[in-house]
Parts: structure tokens; C-alpha cells; sequence
């Protein structure tokens, strides 16, 4: 893959899949993990669909879902924190790849609706 936006979504959706499994068991919480599991896991996953859309407004949508995701991604990973699920070192180093998404989305979105 070599483009940047497929391979950091995949790549966080990989990190989202491995802490879910470490915080259901190691830590025995479900509830907040599954969240996480799947919103981590759509952002990648709408990336993908875009990238397979058959129209500009199809590609457009399915960033906007994708953005969507990696915010309320950010959200989950912030309780999961806060509540100590996660361990510092371990939530900003996640964190800053699921902020470092956004702004990618964000930037493509912003592009897209300037043509």
C-alpha cells in the first residue's frame, strides 16, 4: 500500500484490535473496549470503502463517516484512560495516532470540499 491514509488506518485499526484484547483479557472490561473495538476499527474500514466508491460524492461521505469514527475513537480512548484502564505511556501513544488520523481526514475532507 502507498497510500498514507490506507496504511494509517489499517495500521491504528491493528493497534484498536490489540488493545481490545488486552483490555478484555487482561483487564476484564468489556463494555468501553467493544466500543473502542469498533469505532478503531470502522475508520479503517470506511477508508477502505472510499477508496472503492464510485463517485466523488460516495468518496466524500464515507471520509465524513471516517472522521466521524476516529473522533469518537478519540473519546473511548480518553475513558478508557481516565477510568485507568490505560496506562499513560500507553493511551498517548495510541491517542496521538488516532489524532494524527483525524487531522489526515479533516485535511482530505477540507481538500474535497474546496474543488
Amino acid at each position: 500500500m502507498d497510500n498514507i491514509i490506507l496504511e494509517k488506518s489499517k495500521k491504528f485499526a491493528i493497534r484498536a484490535v490489540k488493545l481490545y484484547q488486552y483490555l478484555t483479557n487482561e483487564k476484564k472490561e468489556f463494555i468501553l473496549s467493544k466500543q473502542l473495538l469498533k469505532s478503531g476499527t470502522s475508520v479503517g474500514a470506511n477508508v477502505r470503502e472510499a477508496h472503492n466508491s464510485m463517485s466523488k460524492a460516495e468518496f466524500k461521505m464515507k471520509m465524513n463517516i471516517a472522521l466521524k469514527e476516529a473522533s469518537e475513537t478519540e473519546y473511548w480512548l480518553e475513558l478508557l484512560f481516565e477510568t485507568n484502564y490505560i496506562e499513560k505511556e500507553h493511551f498517548e501513544s495510541i491517542y496521538k495516532d488516532c489524532s494524527e488520523l483525524n487531522k489526515l481526514l479533516i485535511s482530505i475532507i477540507k481538500t474535497l470540499n474546496k474543488k
